[in-house]
């Protein structure tokens, strides 16, 4: 497992290799053969109402944030959402007898679990305590890093106010509908910078800082349409009528892959054009004209909406591993404008050279702080921050505010 994560580059510093090499895997998933255990494969651990509300971390992921968070021996470390321990136990060696690693989860029975596994790997050094994490944990405070292993729609003041200056917050953060592993360095002026930016996928948050599903079902055509939080609340009936009357498909120049939909163009789109979502199929059969792609157990797509029209992304061909031939679908009497916007976007996203999500930057400016003045191609306004994200190849013509 070490030797595939050090060939792709996701096992970078010696630390990082040395815990993922010490500290065994397997009896973290005390259920699960050996070699499954040691696959580069997530496994959800604890299943609520038949949805999955705790994972094992697929270790390429693991494996990126760790080299994201920069531990050092001596630090002190709070995790949020303690899952089986494994993550805990990779921290706690990094850190070592000098440091000290408090993993809080919302669940107690998985943080009985976590002991039994930690205590099984002869682990030592980490604290962990059933509460919810959306308050951190003041006791241990302060933390020279705070990592979430779960999603969270939110930068929570506790989080900030809880890390040493110049400390570190690592977590997986809703981004108009893509999920960013987002390291942020705090600053003296309170305003956390980004180190770096991966993409990402985690179980959310539950407790305080949980978050409604942001998918609305269009129950007519079996598909769901994925809004961004700070845009309006779309008009689900005019939406369903649009996307019953489809009129003209043009191909599009430009390839796209499954992968696009979240983290290449779909995130560029997102950050760049009002009126961006997702269509997401709710059904294994969609009353849509076109294939859309394949994503986890159904598909989706990226499309603009208005009230009198939509245009999506639709594939051109049969799905394959990579980028593949796409068309622009247009819906209602507004979706030939729409289309036109959506065909510019993806010339201005293929010509800024394909950024995926590791080539944003954004800054976190928490409410109440007095931000300098900052660079600031797009807003995000979220109740305890705003987001501001950037590109740095981008151009101003290519940032429509919304």
């Amino acid at each position: 497992m070490v030797d595939a994560l050090r060939t792709a580059g996701r096992v970078r510093s010696a630390a990082v290799e040395e815990a993922f090499r010490t500290v065994p895997r397997h009896l973290f998933l005390p259920g699960l053969a050996v070699a499954d255990a040691y696959a580069d494969e997530a496994v959800a651990v604890q299943f609520t109402a038949g949805v999955a509300t705790s994972s094992a971390s697929q270790p390429s992921m693991m494996a990126i944030m760790l080299e994201q968070l920069d531990l050092r021996p001596g630090h002190r470390v709070l995790e949020i959402g303690a899952g089986t321990g494994y993550n805990a136990a990779l921290m706690s060696r990094i850190v070592g007898p000098a440091g000290a690693v408090t993993s809080v989860d919302i669940d107690e029975e998985l943080v009985d679990r976590a002991a039994v596994h930690l205590a099984s790997a002869q682990v030592s050094g980490v604290d962990l305590v059933a509460a919810d994490g959306a308050h951190g944990h003041p006791p241990g405070a302060p933390y020279d890093r705070i990592v979430l292993t779960v999603g969270s729609d939110d930068v929570q003041p506790e989080w900030v106010s809880q890390l040493v200056p110049g400390g570190r917050l690592l977590l997986p953060l809703a981004v108009r509908g893509s999920q960013l592993s987002v390291a942020l360095d705090l600053g003296p002026d309170g305003v956390l910078r980004c180190d770096s930016v991966r993409s990402c996928a985690f179980i959310r948050l539950r407790g305080a800082a949980a978050r409604a599903d942001s998918n609305r079902l269009v129950e007519e055509l079996g598909v769901a349409l994925q809004t961004p939080d700070d845009y309006p609340e779309p008009d689900l009936a005019a939406v369903a009528s649009v996307l019953a009357d489809p009129r003209e498909r043009r191909a599009a120049p430009v390839p796209l892959g499954a992968v696009d939909v979240w983290d290449g163009f779909g995130l560029w789109l997102a950050l760049t054009e009002p009126g961006a979502g997702r269509l997401l199929a709710a059904e294994p059969e969609t009353g849509l004209p076109d294939d859309l792609f394949p994503l986890g157990s159904t598909g989706g797509t990226v499309a603009l909406a208005a009230e009198d029209g939509v245009a999506a992304v639709v594939l051109a061909g049969p799905p394959g591993p990579g980028p593949g031939a796409v068309a622009v679908r247009e819906f209602g009497p507004g979706g030939a404008a729409l289309g036109d916007r959506l065909l510019a976007a993806l010339d201005e996203w293929a010509a800024a050279g394909r950024p995926g999500a590791a080539d944003w930057r954004l800054t976190v400016v928490p409410t109440g702080v007095d931000a300098p003045a900052l660079p600031a191609p797009q807003v995000i306004v979220k109740k305890h921050c705003r987001v501001l994200a950037e590109h740095p190849r981008a151009s101003s013509s290519a940032i429509r505010r919304g």
